[in-house]
């Protein structure tokens, strides 16, 4: 019997010592290190973060596309619409469901401000990704790991789920306020006020029905009678009142704007003016494209003075990229270089790190959306007023306003303060409304095309591909194309799915690609939405 306890003992003694090794190794695999929860405070930072950083910043090849400016440098880039796979935004869409579980997992309700943001965001990224390729995983796609080939949506049924996120936010910020529950933690762009966020919401649902406007008469959309409640319902719908709500990103020393005193060296003289936005604002005698712009070198050379808007010129995004670059010249810091063409201004985007605002939802946009909407039938109301709003209030952002307004331009190519020459034009917005291609014509197809003209020159540097966006839509303005633009001379209409989803969830994605486009996973390939 002895014996028998004694080895009774040393089994359990051994089976204890192996079941504490085991609950070692376990917590052993838990790396300190690396958090399994954060705040909701802290993952919607990264979300808003990926709002500006991952849409199309200033200066980036986005804005190629918009035709604001040109590359003359082929080591860092084309003007071509030779297109890849889209920006893939279901890493933000992955942590936006993070978002709103680590809320409930502090004790917040099923409706709270972080699920009211997130039904903005996902509205937001999968519009984003939907008007570049058109079909998309959307009902199934967030489920993780229970669901690795989730089924393509058309995108049809991907904009009806849109506009419904958007009621639903509206709806839901509404009722938090009417509680006293006007706020949350982690936002950088409103200071966590849900009352701003809800107009951007509301904002972005005109976004989402210009966006539309090729399918105003579906009956599931509802684009038309969706606007006009919007537009007869402002308690219901509130939306930007001013430029001081825009939903916008604001540079720093850390997270600096894309043009700045770091990159001089690099692209001040190799991106230049494109002539799509130069011959835009020149036509019209704009001051904007004095304050964003350089008059031309060579232009100067030739004895014209920097107050005068012919000195202006831009290069066509369709020019072959070796004789751009020959005509852009490169300052020699002595004095202008051949400069046929206006670089971007120096004073303003190469002396400092903040740049300017970038604009995400601004209220110019809101404006000109809303005169589109009445022009086009869609809502009562005086379209000319809105336009007339929304050009006053981009000229306002570059500081171009009623009487003597001071320039700044480089004049020997560098970006000190001594580098820079300055002079001064007068202005008077009314002088500037009476130009014929400025008036308002009426609602009528003259009228449109000056809302969207507008719309375009108050898009520069903001508002990610949305000017791409509105031309695909419109045709409105004029995009230049040739050799320098490559896709065989054609503006390219969309972008390609990832590889990934050939690889994962080949049956879905082929599928899809039948369905839209016979097979065609094309850049050339017309989506649903322009139809």
């Amino acid at each position: 019997m002895k014996i028998f306890n004694k080895i009774f003992f040393a089994f359990l003694a051994l089976g204890l010592t192996l079941s504490s090794c085991e609950k070692s190794f376990e917590e052993l695999e838990k790396d300190p290190n690396r958090a399994i929860t954060a705040p909701a405070s802290l993952v919607l930072q990264g979300i808003e973060y990926d709002l500006y950083n991952n849409t199309g910043r200033p200066f980036s090849s986005e804005m190629r596309w918009n035709q604001f400016y040109a590359i003359n440098y082929n080591y860092y880039g084309t003007n071509e619409y030779q297109w890849g796979e889209m920006p893939n935004h279901y890493f933000t869409l992955k942590n936006v469901v993070k978002m709103e579980e680590e809320a409930r997992r502090a004790g917040a309700a099923d409706v709270n401000g972080y699920s009211a943001l997130g039904k903005f965001f996902r509205a937001f990224f999968y519009d984003q990704m939907s008007a570049r390729v058109g079909d998309l995983p959307a009902m199934e796609a967030l489920e993780g790991s229970t669901n690795l080939t989730p089924k393509y949506d058309t995108q049809k049924q991907i904009y009806v789920q849109i506009l419904k996120w958007l009621d639903e936010a509206n709806a839901d910020i509404s009722t938090l306020v009417a509680k006293g529950e006007t706020s949350v933690q982690g936002d950088f762009y409103f200071g966590g006020d849900l009352r701003k966020w809800q107009k951007a919401t509301n904002a972005l649902k005109l976004r989402i029905l210009m966006r539309l406007s090729k399918k105003a008469d579906d009956a599931d959309l509802k684009v038309k009678s969706r606007f006009a409640e919007v537009v007869g319902n402002p308690a219901k719908f509130p939306l930007l009142e001013g430029m001081g709500d825009n939903l916008q990103f604001i540079s720093n020393t850390f997270n600096k704007y894309p043009s700045n005193p770091d990159n001089f060296g690099f692209d001040a003289t190799r991106q230049n003016m494109a002539k799509t936005y130069i011959d835009l604002a020149v036509a019209r005698q704009d001051p904007r494209v004095m304050v964003v712009a350089e008059p031309a070198g060579a232009e100067l050379k030739a004895g014209k003075k920097p107050s005068d808007f012919t000195a202006f010129a831009g290069a066509s995004s369709g020019e072959d990229l070796t004789d751009m670059a020959e005509k852009a010249g490169r300052d020699n810091g002595a004095g202008f270089a051949p400069g046929a063409y206006s670089f971007q201004s120096r004073s303003r985007y190469y002396t400092n790190y903040v740049g300017e605002a970038v604009f995400i939802l601004g209220y110019p946009e809101l404006c000109f959306n809303l005169a589109e909407g009445i022009n086009r039938g869609w809502a009562g109301g005086d379209a000319e007023t809105w336009y007339k709003k929304g050009i006053k209030a981009s000229q306002e952002f570059y500081g171009v306003k009623d009487g003597t307004l001071t320039m700044r331009y480089s004049r020997t190519g560098g970006r000190d303060a001594a580098d820079f020459g300055t002079y001064t034009i007068d202005y008077a917005f009314d002088t500037y409304y009476a130009q014929p291609l400025v008036k308002y014509d009426g609602n009528n197809a003259a009228g449109l095309e000056k809302i969207l003209t507008q719309k375009y020159l108050a898009f520069f540097m903001n508002s990610g591909i949305e000017a791409y966006f509105n031309y695909r839509r419109t045709s409105i303005p004029k995009f230049f194309t040739g050799v320098g633009t490559g896709n065989s001379g054609r503006i390219a209409v969309r972008w390609l799915y990832p590889f990934s989803e050939r690889t994962t969830n080949e049956t879905n994605y082929k599928e899809a690609v039948q369905r839209q486009f016979g097979g065609n996973d094309g850049i050339n390939e017309s989506l649903w939405i322009s139809k």
